[in-house]
């Protein structure tokens, strides 16, 4: 992957955060996209000794203007694009019964609805590169869970956008595929939501809801994603890899 240039989106903490820094350590070019100016910062920090292989970049992939500007900007400096990692999400307790459309349409604008925008705009420099594109998806796309219902719904639609896409784009030689990971460590809970207690209640709880007895670690997940990014993943497109300890296997007992 050395001399890749990579989008990773959701890059400032979590599995976005991990994935960048292991192309950058790969020696790829990496634009990590995020909202949060400090953790990005930080990020900086971590990838030094790694000068001009890392570019961080203040975006909210909400809006259509900041994709098509990141998208722009990215070939301008670099040349093309190689790989779209799209990592943004978040999560929000609801039910069918109590969860607001405003919170609806925040979970798939960002969960979905960015991922299917920043696809289309890249299509054209993938082409070029014959590229690929790694969605990251979660087990709560291929299960179903209570009280996360928009949350499951956005990752079920990325799934399948992820399978349509790639047979879609087979012929323009761009491969794309899902990662659907468990639960990992990271901070995705708890900008939901979760206050401090209950997420180590919940992360201890887990040991129980996958069947391997512990949780992810994001560096687990960019490995699967490096791997698909890469040439080694070459005749592989249209997957959606589970990566969760073996929880998709469990069933509510």
């Amino acid at each position: 992957m050395t001399g890749k240039v990579v989008i990773v989106t959701g890059a400032s903490s979590g599995i976005g955060r991990a994935t960048a820094l292991l192309f950058v350590k790969s020696g790829s070019k990496v634009i990590a996209v995020g909202r949060n100016e400090k953790e990005l910062g930080a990020l900086r920090e971590q990838a030094q000794g790694k000068k001009g292989l890392l570019k961080v970049y203040l975006a909210d992939i909400r809006e259509n203007s900041q994709v098509e500007r990141l998208v722009n900007d990215t070939v301008q400096n670099f040349g093309q694009i190689d790989v779209l990692v799209n990592s943004a999400g978040i999560i929000m307790n609801g039910t069918v019964e109590n969860t607001t459309l405003d919170d609806w349409d925040k979970m798939m604008d960002i969960n979905l609805r960015s991922v299917f925008f920043l696809m289309q705009k890249c299509i054209p420099h993938l082409e070029k590169s014959k590229g690929n594109i790694v969605n990251v998806s979660s087990v709560s796309g291929t299960r179903s869970f209570p009280n996360v219902l928009a949350y499951c719904v956005s990752k079920a639609g990325v799934d399948q956008l992820t399978r349509c896409a790639a047979l879609e784009l087979a012929a323009k030689g761009i491969r794309v595929n899902a990662v659907n990971p468990g639960v990992v460590v990271s901070n995705l809970h708890k900008r939901g939501g979760m206050a401090d207690d209950d997420y180590r209640k919940f992360l201890q709880n887990s040991k129980n809801t996958h069947p391997l007895g512990r949780v992810g670690e994001a560096k687990e997940v960019a490995d699967l994603i490096y791997f698909l990014a890469s040439d080694k993943a070459s005749w592989i497109t249209g997957a959606t890899y589970e990566i969760d300890g073996g929880r998709a296997q469990t069933c509510a007992r």
